[in-house]
């Protein structure tokens, strides 16, 4: 207790760092107040079928990312999500098309470029998701939870617009909250939109298995017990690393002979964080909007269905191989095995027993292969666990924090976090969060050198 006071203290005491956090708290306020209001023209005492269409499956996984915000039919409905998607896309086109290539390598301005397509398409999304979203509201919540004098065209209208500008405004606070807060301003509101919940799906969890015959407090305990064991494995998963030796070759003035120290490169076993399940869930969200604009939702194809049902078989199988998948593209986008190669060869470093430049580039490619495929599979576990924690009669919304989306980008933004704050601490000589060493979270440098 006294070293956590102690920590406070310090983190106060830097102004810097001080400020950063009050800009983020102020941010994250402001979204939360903005998840409350409610679209213009809906009466909010009529929203109770849409709360209960939102209390279970995959639309309750989207209502936890929005922050209750779906549910609410607030201005700030749609989240966060289709940027996500439109990001997706943006970079499949940077290996599969020349002129994106050509902007990846580019640089700064290039980055700028790309990020100006992601924003256009997603305004593009947005007015695509924005009339499906207000379609199952009007079969969900009828007409009657509009105002009587309001016509439903025009509603359409000026509520797809209020929408997709709920959602640009959005992202702007994400950037702000990367420019002037701590972390990273699009995986932190995500991450609030997650806590937001937590506490409430904790107390249903416990009022139902307290009132339960037959031992359902022991139960209960023995879902915290299992919850802390996923929440370790997630931490493992996030901070585990695969350590290279790279020998450092200096030239000593009138000898021959060569020296140096050695360092190593940690190569993390999941890489790609929790990028993969993010973009993968984004995609898993996409027959939702197709039912979305059908008029009778159950006349839809049995797996189209079965897409939008997040305990069964086809849905999770079809999840954890796009797991797999997007753990290796987003690997292969943010490592560069020949760039990691000509830096060690440029700063006279070598691996033991392996050639500098090709040989090089084509070691490290297949050690980042051979652990990442591991950590791809043992991801994609963690993703589905909650369609397995949901067949013990665990109670829907506290499942999805057995695993699955919502406990891995709470385990990898919250150890991101504190990383950045333990930087800011070191940095000013003060001791880091934790006296048994440093925070590693997932973001970081994957070289030593």
């Amino acid at each position: 207790m006294k070293k956590a006071i102690e920590t406070l203290k310090n983190i106060w005491s830097i102004e810097d760092l001080r400020k950063r956090i009050l800009i983020t708290i102020l941010f994250v306020a402001i979204y939360r107040f903005g998840s409350n209001v409610v679209l213009p023209g809906i009466d909010p005492g009529m929203l109770k079928s849409m709360h209960e269409q939102t209390s279970s499956g995959l639309l309750a996984l989207l209502d936890m990312f929005s922050g209750g915000a779906f549910s609410n039919a607030s201005i700030f409905a749609l989240g966060i999500m289709p940027y996500i998607s439109a990001s997706i896309v943006i970079q499949l086109l940077s290996i599969a098309v020349p002129y994106f290539q050509k902007l990846q390598r580019e640089g700064e301005s290039g980055r700028r470029k790309m990020n100006q397509y992601t924003r256009y398409l997603t305004i593009a999304i947005l007015l695509v998701q924005g009339p499906s979203y207000l379609l199952n509201l009007k079969m969900t919540a009828g007409t009657t939870s509009l105002n009587a004098s309001l016509d439903w065209t025009s509603f359409m209208f000026i509520s797809t617009i209020v929408l997709a500008a709920g959602s640009m405004f959005i992202l702007w606070l994400g950037e702000r909250i990367t420019d002037k807060g701590i972390g990273n301003g699009i995986s932190f509101i995500i991450l609030v939109g997650i806590i937001a919940r937590l506490p409430m799906s904790f107390v249903q969890e416990f009022i139902s298995r307290i009132g339960e015959a037959g031992g359902g407090p022991v139960l209960f305990l023995v879902e915290l017990v299992f919850l802390l064991f996923v929440i370790a494995a997630a931490i493992m998963l996030v901070q585990g690393t695969r350590k290279i030796p790279v020998q450092y070759a200096k030239r000593v003035v009138g000898s021959k002979q060569y020296g140096g120290a050695r360092q190593y490169i940690p190569l993390k076993v999941n890489a790609a964080g929790v990028m993969p399940i993010i973009f993968a869930q984004a995609i898993m969200f996409i027959p939702i909007t197709l039912i979305g604009f059908s008029s009778d939702p159950n006349n839809m194809g049995s797996f189209v269905r079965a897409m939008t049902d997040h305990t069964s078989f086809w849905y999770n199988f079809v999840f954890a191989v796009m797991i797999i998948l997007f753990t290796y593209f987003y690997t292969a986008v943010t490592i560069n095995p020949t760039q990691m190669a000509e830096d060690m060869k440029r700063n006279n470093g070598f691996i033991p027993g392996i050639k500098p430049g090709k040989s090089t580039a084509e070691f490290i490619d297949v050690i980042m292969s051979r652990i990442t495929l591991p950590g791809s599979i043992f991801l994609a576990l963690i993703a589905i666990m909650p369609a397995f924690a949901g067949l013990f009669g665990v109670q829907d919304g506290f499942a999805q924090f057995f695993g699955g989306t919502s406990l891995l980008i709470l385990v990898g933004v919250i150890l991101d976090t504190l990383q950045q704050i333990e930087s800011h601490l070191l940095m000013r000589h003060y001791d880091g969060l934790l006296s048994s060493g440093r925070i590693k979270g997932r973001s970081g440098n994957v070289s030593a050198y």
